[in-house]
């Protein structure tokens, strides 16, 4: 026996589709852009704007912040004299201490008593 013939799946789509005028197609593509494309060229205008604007405003935010960290640096260097100062000060009474312990142990000595 014959089986069934299995027909393909395309056939018969090819003339089902109406003919398609080049010209209408070309006419409408060219009526889509001309509607959208202002706005696409405006929008790409926009972000470029925008995109400069960011980059200064980066180049800006950079600039303040080493402002910041000079500050910063200033402050600890502050800190840092400061911090020497109060030790200079812990020196010059251990100096004074220390020689005052050295007039008395010279007055010991005058006084006769060993050390």
């Amino acid at each position: 026996g014959v089986g069934p013939s299995v027909a393909s799946p395309d056939e018969g789509v090819v003339e089902d589709l109406p003919l398609i005028d080049e010209k209408a197609v070309e006419q409408l593509t060219e009526g889509l852009i001309s509607h959208y494309l202002p706005d696409l060229q405006r929008s790409k205008s926009a972000l470029q704007e925008l995109t400069q604007n960011q980059v200064v405003l980066l180049e800006t935010l950079e600039q303040e912040i080493s402002k910041f960290k000079d500050c910063n640096s200033i402050l600890d260097i502050n800190a840092l004299f400061s911090e020497a100062k109060h030790y200079h000060n812990k020196l010059v009474n251990i100096r004074n201490e220390m020689m005052m312990l050295h007039e008395k142990t010279s007055k010991l000595k005058v006084s006769g008593i060993n050390i």
